[in-house]
């Protein structure tokens, strides 16, 4: 028998209520139709209203389309709403890092973590960030063939492991990326799948794989983490800082929590600046007037030079390509927290365990705060000339507290990395539509192959 999700609930200070969402299954809710598309799904709660009620499973769940409803989830996270207890492929890649752990907990870890990825270290790591994407563009040649995925992920490991591990042959990045591959298939099955409502107990040949990668992770940072220690001299990587790290009761991180940290800036620093590069090139090979535009900033900028981190500051157009990026392709597509006691959203009680989620997939495509929003503009967002555009209708690093810690490295890769590449190249992408598949990360669904043109 069908059901409606819920109730309809007025909000008394605002015009918001809970509309109900499509229909579900008994015990499965609408769990089949979230895993058949979880893009797709999110964008037919949004044609429903602003705030959505629909079933994950037996779970009571509100989606949220509206940026000051977002705003207040992301704002209020940690005083009015839970980081929910993620599926256990998610945790047992991730651990219970910044990105998981809660509370008081969470709080410390933050402390710890933050001064590793603030401005001036992003700084010292610039230098390897253009250096590295120099070595790539010095072994492409014209009329060349590319695997753009293989390209970036390549380049992005090789970044991580010389920034977070501060080490430098290709063992170190292929084998933690082989596993991080796995790993991110396997979250994407189980979250989107019946595995998402299985106790953790239950044995799956997916649960077997995550394991096994799971354990490559582990003993690649341990041996890595080993080298730090016997090593016995200062280091300038995100390895080093968090090994000499304490908080407020002189404590270091323990073994455990050095490990998770490290695989979140590893996952923060490579999957996410990989994807997104992906998506960079796949869109500017489909609009010639942004890449004449790009390349025109990258020649008055920079001339016959590589870029430096002072760079970053000029090169504005080169990071509205990639914000335009970030809002058509997200490379986080979902955020969601569980209410508190007392929780609100949008003037609406919403009751305690209820699991609130938005989709930056959705709001950021949303027509009422992004004109023409399917349309690749980087132009919108010049500081002088750009859109209006309301806060929290583009969120892809989170925002409030529990914003990501690494957006300005992310940031200052994928600029850098970009520029490096464009000013000697265009990448023209094989013609047809690469589509989004909502893993760990928002990812192409084939390979994106490329010929390289010499500029």
């Amino acid at each position: 028998m069908s059901t409606e999700t819920g109730p309809v609930i007025d909000a008394e200070p605002r015009s918001h209520r809970i509309a109900p969402g499509p229909k579900g299954l008994p015990f499965l809710g609408n769990l089949p139709q979230f895993g058949k598309n979880p893009l797709a799904f999110f964008e037919r709660l949004r044609s429903h209203g602003d705030l959505v009620g629909w079933r994950f499973g037996p779970n009571s769940c509100v989606y949220i389309a509206d940026p000051d409803c977002i705003g207040e989830l992301l704002t209020e996270t940690e005083r009015s709403f839970d980081q929910p207890a993620l599926g256990i492929a998610f945790r047992t890649v991730m651990g219970n890092g910044v990105v998981v752990a809660r509370g008081t907990d969470w709080r410390r870890k933050r402390s710890l973590v933050q001064p590793s990825v603030r401005p001036k270290q992003v700084r010292s790591y610039a230098a390897t960030m253009a250096s590295s994407a120099a070595e790539m563009a010095d072994t492409w040649s014209d009329g060349e063939r590319v695997d753009v995925k293989r390209e970036m992920a390549a380049l992005t490991q090789r970044i991580a492991v010389r920034t977070i591990f501060g080490v430098d042959t290709a063992a170190d990045a292929e084998a933690m990326g082989r596993a991080m591959d796995v790993a991110q298939r396997e979250i994407g099955k189980e979250f989107a799948g019946v595995g998402a409502l299985l106790p953790d107990w239950v044995p799956t040949p997916g649960r077997a794989r995550i394991r096994k990668a799971a354990a490559v992770i582990d003993a690649e940072v341990g041996r890595v983490v080993a080298r730090h220690r016997d090593g016995g001299h200062e280091r300038p990587d995100l390895l080093s800082r968090l090994l000499t790290a304490v908080d407020e009761t002189g404590a270091h991180l323990t073994d455990r929590e050095i490990r998770d940290e490290t695989v979140t800036l590893y996952i923060g620093g490579h999957e996410t600046t990989s994807s997104t590069l992906v998506w960079a090139w796949y869109l500017l090979s489909r609009n010639p007037r942004v890449r004449t535009a790009l390349a025109g900033e990258l020649d008055r900028v920079l001339g016959d030079r590589e870029p430096e981190f002072d760079d970053y500051a000029r090169l504005t157009y080169t990071q509205s390509v990639v914000k335009e990026t970030l809002r058509l392709y997200p490379t986080i597509w979902l955020v969601t927290g569980v209410a508190k006691e007392g929780a609100r959203i949008g003037g609406v009680p919403m009751p305690e365990g209820t699991r609130v989620w938005t989709s930056q997939w959705v709001t950021q495509r949303d027509a009422r705060w992004f004109p023409e929003p399917e349309e690749f503009r980087p132009e919108r967002w010049d500081p002088e000339t750009g859109d209006d555009i309301a806060e929290y209708a583009w969120f892809p690093f989170g925002g409030g507290p529990r914003v990501c810690l690494g957006t300005r490295f992310a940031m200052v890769e994928a600029v850098l990395i970009l520029a490096v590449l464009a000013r000697r190249f265009e990448l023209d992408v094989d013609p047809g539509v690469v589509g989004p598949v909502p893993s760990l990360t928002l990812q192409p669904d084939r390979d994106v192959l490329a010929t390289v043109r010499a500029r």
